[in-house]
């Protein structure tokens, strides 16, 4: 089979197409002939040697996965070949073929294209754990979104709105990003680029903050957000897109009741209870037409390369997808 594989951390030129062997499955692991694989940011980071935990070399990239089980394991009860499935795998997604354990797997829905079902795990997992499971979100709360035209942005605009915010507040660097946030739902719409955004989002609030802020550049951006964070508010940091990390002292969270807390979607991923059902709910949301997702674009697998300079030229909007 053909894979994306990495031998040495650095920049898109390092990512090779190579031939190696289909994997076998065992136990409960079941092959996936993958049809559409969503590409994000965690890949370039995995890419970089930045990720969140270490990444082994050689290695290949990609965790979101939709296609069809064609071979099970031994120990296989509940999976058939020929199911057409979507999951999140550790590694190894950048590829024709890979396998992964079948309590992970989400049937997809007759109604739903390959495309549309990879683009939705990872961010769509990551949206609705950091507002439910970390941000605890309640009914009438306000939430502010940075990066709202990104693919976890624009999805957390609508689950909150879902869940019953009261006040979603969205930035984005661009009026055409922004005019994005605002087709998906979001009640007002701030220019992060400008110097004075934080002080618009606590305009919006009547200087009160928001109660949930959902944070992922790091650096000015976080120490900001914190800034904008209600009495009893929640910050919830999901990335260092910027590569800064920030740095605070943790007692000035104690005047306001305040939290600022960490999300990991792996740590998810360990616990079936948490994972499957709220993929459930998500394609759900999906079929029924009440969560959209923008396909920014499909492209070959031999292409990753292009793709991660695309993605990280931060021109594009939507979700990025590879094929086989």
């Amino acid at each position: 089979m053909k894979a994306i594989q990495l031998k040495e951390y650095g920049g898109p030129e390092v990512l090779h197409l190579i031939e190696m062997k289909k994997p076998i499955p065992n136990g409960h692991e079941v092959l996936i002939e993958i049809k559409a694989i969503g590409v994000n940011y965690a890949d370039t980071a995995r890419r970089e040697g930045q990720y969140v935990v270490p990444t082994p070399l050689p290695f290949i990239p990609g965790a979101e996965i939709a296609g069809v089980v064609v071979e099970v394991g031994d120990q296989v009860t509940n999976v058939r070949r020929g199911m057409r499935v979507v999951t999140l795998i550790e590694s190894g997604g950048y590829s024709e073929f890979a396998v992964a354990d079948e309590r992970s797997l989400i049937p997809i829905p007759e109604s739903l294209d390959f495309q549309h079902a990879a683009a939705l795990p990872l961010q769509g997992l990551s949206a609705y754990h950091i507002l439910k499971t970390m941000g605890h979100l309640e009914h009438g709360d306000s939430v502010l979104v940075h990066a709202a035209a990104g693919g976890v942005g624009t999805i957390a605009v609508q689950l909150a709105k879902l869940f019953g915010a009261g006040k979603v507040i969205a930035t984005a660097s661009s009026a055409g990003k922004l005019e994005m946030a605002r087709e998906m739902g979001a009640d007002v719409l701030v220019n992060y680029t400008e110097p004075n955004w934080d002080q618009q989002v606590l305009e919006a609030t009547g200087g009160r903050g928001v109660n949930i802020a959902l944070e992922m550049a790091g650096g000015e951006i976080f120490h900001k957000t914190l800034k904008c964070l209600a009495t009893f508010g929640r910050l919830v940091i999901y990335g260092v897109a910027s590569g800064e990390q920030a740095r605070f002292y943790p007692s000035t969270l104690m005047g306001r009741n305040q939290s600022v807390i960490g999300f990991f979607l792996p740590q998810i991923m360990r616990k079936p209870e948490l994972l499957q059902p709220s993929l459930v709910d998500l394609l759900t949301y999906l079929e029924a037409g009440k969560l959209k997702l923008t396909i920014g674009g499909v492209f070959p697998l031999k292409d990753a390369a292009n793709v991660h300079t695309l993605m990280q030229s931060r021109k594009t909007q939507g979700k990025l997808i590879l094929e086989p």
